[in-house]
């Protein structure tokens, strides 16, 4: 837009304002008003920024009205501003106090090019605001669908498309790796986000995204579409490898099978628009172990060893089978892992062997120390099944006494010796609180064990304020990444039996405890009986 068209006719400024509206797809009206706005900063430099201007354009005809408003008093302190109620009667006989301004009427300016340069920046900035504005709209609702669009630009390995009406960026890290995009080039991608944003990109696009692959089986499968298959999960190495779990609500129609195609075309398809991106298609099941036997595949499993509470699982495969299992960089086990939600942690024979032995061995000697009992004894409570001091102390005598070789005696004194054991043990941890300084409303948490709490004090966490302001990754450790190499930094309270879910309740029960963040239960209850006396309010009118 050149600077002429600022103090263009009255049949120019029209023109101008139609044109830049379909220019840009938006109302003609955001157009016209950006115009008012410049005009009326114009004329605040040329009359003073004290006054209060209005600029009116008439949509029919052109003309420019400029007006300064003046707010009706009792008594005026501001003449710029104010206009008291007599002289506001004389120019409107319906003008009242603290009523609508009194509009007077300023002679038409001239516009200078410093002025003209001025209102140039402010109709550009609206429009642009404008069409930002109706791009989020438009794409706002359209986030998870797949878009085609052409490269317009390549920035620092950031790729802007064009989508036709708005442009789009995918980043760096949402492209495959080796990828190579030069403008002019057709690209599809998944739409990952919209964001209102003043200024910078506002779509933003990928193609490493796992719901892309997603998208594009359900474009090339029609019972994906139609619902028929179910897609329940998907884990990308992107531009590598992938697993894909599916799930048929037709008993007669194999999921795999309608995936793959005739001759693999519909997966070939999905593989060539990814790069030659390989696909893993799996069959998902309820029962987790099964699935993980198949997500491992090509690896062979011999046994899998669920952990519930931590959503854990345990895998044994052969010494040859070890390395297929874990994929190269550990890929396959790390898209089991993803696609099934639980951790995997893959054992040899000889490996599971050596850890249930090394575990039977310290049971063993636990017991051994404990109850002063010899090592035959000690053995044959470990292989019943027995893994602590505590859960022999309170464990039905008779689950003690119906092992062979033991009769009610036995039972009797080994749960006393078991008891006996606790009590001192605690007798000690307690006495250990009070030389460490562990207050009270530490204690107090009924979740944690007195060991739980010693371990706490040792390492400077001596109260309850002091735990709630603990992270789950300080209790229970975190790993780090230098390099290629994996590191574990240990926690307070690894090793103990504590998952991170509890980990974190405890952490963020003690903080609604000390008042550092609402109890969200009391707000709620709060909300609800507001809602109630409304409704009875409402009821009673």
């Amino acid at each position: 837009m050149s600077t002429k068209g600022i103090s263009a006719n009255r049949l120019e400024l029209l023109q101008i304002a139609d044109a830049v509206a379909r220019e840009k797809s938006i109302d003609k009206n955001i157009v016209i008003s950006a115009m008012e706005e410049a005009i009326q900063k114009a004329a605040a430099s040329r009359y003073g920024i004290e006054n209060n201007i209005k600029a009116e354009i008439n949509p029919e005809t052109g003309s420019i009205a400029l007006m300064r408003l003046l707010d009706v008093v009792e008594k005026v302190d501001d003449f710029s501003t104010q206009i008291n109620i007599k002289d506001a009667k004389l120019r409107n006989p319906n003008a009242e106090i603290g009523g609508d301004p009194v509009e007077e009427e300023l002679p038409p300016i001239d516009f200078g090019r410093v002025a003209a340069q001025s209102a140039k920046q402010v109709i550009f900035q609206k429009v642009r605001e404008a069409e930002r504005e109706r791009h989020y709209e438009e794409f706002k609702d359209r986030v998870g669908e797949i878009i085609n669009g052409v490269i317009k630009r390549v920035e620092y390995g950031t790729v802007v498309v064009d989508l036709g009406r708005a442009e789009a960026v995918i980043r760096k890290d949402a492209l495959l790796p080796r990828e190579v995009y030069k403008p002019g080039d057709r690209v599809r991608a998944y739409i990952m986000e919209v964001r209102r944003e003043i200024r910078g990109p506002q779509i933003f696009l990928s193609r490493t995204h796992p719901d892309f692959m997603a998208n594009l089986f359900a474009q090339e499968v029609p019972e994906i579409y139609d619902g028929i298959i179910e897609i329940i999960g998907v884990a990308r190495d992107p531009g590598s490898r992938a697993k894909i779990a599916v799930l048929s609500k037709d008993s007669s129609i194999d999921p795999v099978g309608a995936c793959v195609g005739m001759r693999g075309s519909r997966v070939q398809a999905v593989v060539n628009e990814l790069q030659g991106e390989k696909i893993d298609i799996l069959t998902w099941t309820e029962d987790i172990a099964s699935f993980v036997v198949k997500a491992l595949q090509p690896a062979e499993v011999q046994k899998v060893v669920l952990y519930d509470e931590e959503q854990r699982l345990e895998v044994v495969v052969p010494e040859d089978q070890l390395s297929l299992a874990i994929g190269r960089r550990g890929q396959n086990v790390r898209l089991a892992s993803s696609l099934c939600g639980w951790d995997i942690d893959i054992l040899t024979e000889d490996q599971e062997s050596e850890r249930r032995q090394k575990e039977f061995q310290d049971r063993t000697q636990l017991f051994m120390e404990a109850l002063d009992v010899d090592e035959l004894l000690a053995q044959l409570l470990v292989t019943e099944g027995f893994s602590d001091i505590t859960e022999l102390a309170y464990v039905d005598e008779k689950e003690i006494s119906s092992i062979a070789g033991f009769d009610e005696d036995t039972a009797q004194e080994i749960q006393a010796r078991a008891s006996d054991f606790i009590n001192k043990e605690n007798e000690e941890l307690e006495e250990k609180c009070k030389e460490l300084g562990i207050k009270d409303d530490l204690l107090e948490i009924e979740e944690l064990s007195l060991k739980m709490i010693v371990a706490l004090g040792e390492n400077d966490v001596k109260s309850l304020e002091d735990f709630a302001y603990c992270s789950s990754d300080d209790l229970l450790g975190w790993d780090e990444t230098v390099g290629e190499e994996k590191i574990h930094e240990n926690g307070i309270l690894e090793g103990f039996d504590i998952t991170y879910s509890q980990a974190n309740n405890l952490i963020m029960s003690s903080r609604i405890k000390l008042g550092i963040i609402p109890d969200e239960s009391e707000s709620n209850e709060i909300n609800n009986q507001g809602e109630v006396e409304e409704n009875s309010f409402e009821k009673s009118e």
